[in-house]
């Protein structure tokens, strides 16, 4: 995962933790946590290089909707970021007021 970018790796925990999303959930969603319009040339390419990467599957809903899933080698990706981040954020004691 070291390979992709802040945003393809967003749109792969979007997909991770929605079920069988299609390109405008995943739009809506991301457009809801960066607080801004997210455009259809920078989401679908991005799609497209995960799926290119082996780290999601697409698959035809209908004639004009794409669900994406992310596939195996995109969850052992995900996990082997949960655990790096883990060793540095679990040193880390939060200060509270």
């Amino acid at each position: 995962m070291f390979d992709l970018t802040g945003f393809q790796r967003d749109l792969l925990y979007v997909i991770a933790g929605s079920d069988e999303p299609h390109g405008l959930a995943i739009k809506e969603e991301l457009e809801e946590y960066y607080e801004k319009e997210i455009h259809h040339g920078r989401l679908y390419p991005n799609l497209d290089t995960l799926v290119e990467k082996g780290l999601v599957e697409k698959s035809q809903k209908d004639r004009r909707t794409n669900s994406y899933e992310v596939t195996r080698r995109g969850w052992r990706e995900i996990d082997a970021r949960n655990e790096w981040e883990a060793q540095y954020i679990n040193l880390k004691v939060p200060v509270t007021s």
